[in-house]
């Protein structure tokens, strides 16, 4: 697509139980969606291409449209001694590691085990079907 632009929008993450998975209205600062960059999947691009300021849209998408499929691959078994002596491992705290380049990769601990951790290194919304909530405040 050669029509590349962007959408700052307000946007609501929404799961299949009603709940708020994420609000940019929370931090007061919009979202900045780039059509055309391949950032978005093509169903998400799709639902915004004809939005304008002013607009709002709501969508939902199937996981392998929106944060993508939970990948067992990226289910990974740690011993315990990996991580430091004082860190409060339970599940669903999230721990960050190092990735390529200086990034960080955060992981949800999932289990424990004995001296073995289950973190998921997955989106925490992978696999989930998600309605996206959009006000969109300025296209640029």
């Amino acid at each position: 697509m050669s029509d590349q632009r962007s959408i700052l929008c307000h946007m609501n993450i929404v799961l299949e139980d009603g709940s708020t998975a994420d609000s940019t209205k929370a931090s007061g600062k919009p979202a900045r969606l780039n059509i055309g960059d391949d950032t978005l999947s093509p169903a998400f691009e799709a639902q915004i291409a004809h939005l304008a300021e002013g607009d709002k849209h709501s969508f939902t998408l199937e996981a392998a449209d929106a944060f993508g499929e939970s990948n067992p691959d990226a289910i990974h078994h740690m011993d315990r001694s990996k991580f430091p002596a004082d860190m409060s491992l339970e599940p669903g705290v999230i721990v960050s590691f190092g990735g390529p380049g200086g990034s960080e990769i955060p992981g949800i601990v999932r289990e424990l085990a004995g001296d073995s951790v289950t973190v998921d290194l997955n989106h925490p919304l992978a696999g989930r079907t998600v309605t996206f909530e959009l006000e969109v405040v300025q296209v640029l």
